[in-house]
C-alpha cells in the first residue's frame, strides 16, 4: 500500500495519527535546522516536517535532496501546525515524517507546476501531462467528470438507453470535410470518422429503441480557432413519437438540472425567438440576452436627407450603449477603428451622443437635425447619457458586424457575466440555404431534417422560404445544443434530396441503408445534439474548450505532445495501397 490518507485529507482530528502519504514534491523550504516539504496530490497539499531535534541527520539530509516533481512515500505522525494556514484545508496539521522513499526522480519542469505558471500555452501544450498537475486544469477536468455524471444520471431517469454507434463508418456529405481512414483489407476504399452518429441514431428509432443518447466522439476536418476542435464531444440524443414541443420541453428539463445541480442557480424561463427575429434583433442567431442593446433599424428615420452612406444602403441599424455618452472623441475613434478591423469588415461608424440635457451630438450633424436624432434613440432605445453606435450596407453583412460590435461592447462594459446564466431557444430556421457563389440550395442543418408540416410544397415554389422543424438551445451567446424532428420516411427523404442537388443514383450510393430502413416502419422521430466541451466551459464560467479537454490540439490541429499527425513508412503505406503525390 503507497497511502493509506490523501494529500487533502488530514484535519486537526487526525493528530497524533500515524499516516501513510504519497506524492508529488510541490515545494521544499530549508531553514538549516528544519526542512518543510509541500506534498501534492489530486486533492490537495499537506506539509511535511523534518527537524534537527525529531529527525535523523540522514533522513534529514535526504529530504533537502527532493526536487520539484518528485514523487514519494512517507510516514509519519500527524502534529498540531504551530504556524497555521487558513488558506489550505489542511492548513491545522503538519506530517513529522519518520520514513521517507524516493519513488521516482524527477527533471526540473519546464515550468512551475502553480496555478498561476510561468509557462506559456505551447510549452504547456508540449508537456501537458504536467499542465494536469495545475489546480486551474486539474479542477477543469473533475468538473467536466461531474456534468458528464448528471448528464448521464438526468436521462437515465428520463429512460433514455445508451448505446454506442460506429466510429468506421462510410464518408457522406454532412457539411464539413470527414476524416477518413483507409482500408487494408479493402484496396482503394475508405473509412470515414463520424461528423456525428445522425443517421445510425435515426436507424436506432427504427430499430424500436424510442429514446437513445450517448456522449460521443465526432470527427471534422475543418479550419480550427480557440474555440473548435478537429475531436469533439457531443452529448447526442434521439426521441421516438415525439413532436417539437415534446423535445424542447424534456432538454429544458435537463438544462435546468445542470444548472441546478453543477451551478446552483434556478432557471425557469426558457424565452423561444425564430430565426428570423433573432437576425433582426441581434444580427446572429445565437443571442445572448443577458444584457440589452438589441438593434434598432434605422432606414425609414435615416435615410430621408442627403446622406448617401445611408441612401445607398440596404439596412441601417443601431444599438444603444448604455451610459456610452461619456465616452471621450478618442475613445469613440478607437471603436471606429475597431469595427473597421479586416475582422469585421465595416466601412466606418456614424455615432450620436444622448446628452443629459437631452439633446443630441452626432458625427453627422450636417445631414440631420434634432429631430432626427430623436428618432434615432427612439428607434434604438437610446436614454440620456447613452450612445448609439449605427452601420450601414449589405443586410446580413451589416448585422453581422454590428453583432460583433454589440458584444465587444458587452465584454468591455462588464456585462457579459459569468455566474449569469440565461438560455433560449432559437426556432424556424430556413430549411435550405442558398449557396451565393454556385447558385445551388443546401441544408441548412443537414439532409435529414423535416420541413415545418405544410410547408414541403414549397419547395418546389419558393425553397428559400421553406423554414425548418429544427431548433437552438442557446445559453449566454453560444450555441449549445442544436436538433430538428426528422424526415421518416422515403419519399419525403427523395423530395429533400433532389432538392439538394442529389440523383436518384446519388442519393442511393449515399444513403440507400437509411431510405431502405424508412420503409420498414420508421416512427416519427427527432433529436437533438450538446455540445459537451462548449456546454462545460460555459458552466464552468469560461470561453475557451481546450482547458477543459484533457488533450487538446492547437489551431492547426496538432498535438503537439506526442507529435501527431505523423508521417508513415513506406511499408505501411503499401499495406494500406497509397502512394503519396505531394
Amino acid at each position: 500500500m503507497y497511502r493509506d490518507n490523501t494529500c487533502g485529507a488530514l484535519r486537526a482530528v487526525d493528530i497524533n495519527n500515524d499516516v501513510l502519504l504519497s506524492g508529488w514534491v510541490h515545494k521544499l523550504r530549508d531553514k538549516g535546522f528544519v526542512v518543510w516539504v509541500d506534498l501534492r496530490d489530486r486533492y490537495g497539499i499537506t506539509q511535511l516536517v523534518f527537524d534537527e531535534e525529531r529527525t535523523s541527520s540522514d533522513l534529514l539530509e535526504k529530504a533537502r535532496t527532493l526536487g520539484r516533481e518528485t514523487v514519494v512515500q512517507v510516514k509519519g505522525k500527524v502534529i498540531e501546525r504551530a504556524s497555521k494556514n487558513l488558506n489550505i484545508p489542511t492548513g491545522a496539521v503538519e506530517v513529522l515524517v519518520t520514513e521517507l522513499t524516493i519513488l521516482n526522480e524527477s527533471l526540473l519542469p519546464p515550468f512551475t507546476i502553480e496555478d498561476e505558471t510561468d509557462g506559456g500555452e505551447d510549452i504547456r501544450m508540449k508537456y501537458r501531462y504536467l499542465d494536469i498537475r495545475r489546480n486551474p486544469v486539474k479542477n477543469n477536468l473533475v468538473f467536466r467528470h461531474k456534468v458528464s455524471m448528471e448528464v448521464r444520471k438526468y436521462l437515465s431517469d428520463q429512460g433514455f438507453i445508451d448505446v454506442e454507434t460506429p466510429y468506421l463508418i462510410k464518408s457522406t456529405p454532412e457539411g464539413a470535410r470527414d476524416f477518413l481512414v483507409p482500408s487494408r483489407m479493402n484496396a482503394g476504399q475508405f473509412y470515414a470518422l463520424p461528423q456525428s452518429p445522425q443517421t445510425f441514431k435515426q436507424l436506432l428509432m427504427v430499430g424500436g429503441l424510442d429514446k437513445y443518447f450517448q456522449i460521443v466522439k465526432c470527427f471534422r476536418d475543418e479550419d480550427l480557432r480557440a474555440d473548435r476542435q478537429p475531436e469533439f464531444t457531443q452529448i447526442d440524443c434521439e426521441m421516438a413519437f415525439v413532436e417539437q414541443e415534446d423535445i424542447l420541453q424534456t432538454f429544458e428539463g435537463l438544462t435546468k438540472h445542470l444548472l441546478k445541480e453543477i451551478k446552483g442557480v434556478e432557471v425557469d424561463s426558457f424565452p423561444r425567438i425564430t430565426f428570423d427575429d433573432a437576425m433582426k434583433r441581434y444580427g446572429n442567431d445565437k443571442p445572448d440576452i443577458r444584457f440589452g442593446m438589441e438593434f434598432g433599424e434605422l432606414n425609414q428615420v435615416a435615410q430621408h436627407k442627403d446622406f448617401n452612406v445611408f441612401n445607398s444602403a440596404e439596412l441601417v441599424v443601431g444599438i444603444a450603449v448604455p451610459d456610452g455618452a461619456a465616452y471621450t472623441r478618442k475613445e469613440i475613434d478607437a471603436l471606429v477603428d475597431w469595427v473597421k478591423r479586416p475582422q469585421i469588415g465595416a466601412k466606418g461608424m456614424v455615432y450620436v451622443k444622448c446628452n443629459e440635457d437631452g439633446s443630441f451630438k452626432s458625427s453627422v450633424d450636417k445631414f440631420y437635425d434634432q429631430t432626427d436624432l430623436a428618432a434615432w434613440a427612439k428607434t434604438t432605445g437610446a436614454k440620456a447619457g447613452d450612445l448609439i453606435c449605427v452601420l450601414s450596407g449589405e443586410t446580413n453583412k451589416t448585422r453581422a458586424q454590428l453583432s460583433a460590435l454589440r458584444m465587444e461592447l458587452a465584454e468591455r462594459l462588464g456585462l457579459r457575466k459569468a455566474d449569469e446564466f440565461a438560455p433560449l431557444w432559437v426556432v424556424d430556421f430556413p430549411l435550405l440555404e442558398l449557396d451565393e457563389e454556385t447558385g445551388n440550395y443546401h441544408a441548412m442543418h443537414h439532409p435529414f431534417t423535416s420541413p415545418k408540416p405544410g410547408q414541403l410544397e414549397l419547395l418546389d415554389t419558393d425553397p428559400g422560404a421553406v423554414k425548418a422543424n429544427a431548433y437552438d438551445l442557446v445559453l449566454n451567446g453560444n450555441e449549445i445544443g442544436g436538433g430538428s424532428i426528422r424526415i421518416h420516411d422515403k419519399e419525403t427523404q427523395a423530395i429533400m434530396f433532389k432538392h439538394l442537388g442529389f440523383t436518384p443514383e446519388e442519393a442511393k450510393a449515399q444513403f440507400g441503408f437509411l431510405m431502405d430502413a424508412f420503409q420498414y416502419g420508421a416512427p416519427p422521430h427527432g433529436g437533438i445534439a450538446f455540445g459537451l466541451d462548449r456546454l462545460v466551459s460555459i458552466l464552468g464560467g469560461q470561453e475557451t474548450i481546450r482547458d477543459f479537454i484533457a488533450f487538446p490540439k492547437n489551431n492547426s490541429g496538432r498535438d503537439v505532445m506526442i507529435d501527431a499527425p505523423a508521417t508513415i513508412d513506406n511499408e505501411q503505406l503499401q499495406e494500406l495501397h497509397l502512394k503519396l503525390d505531394l
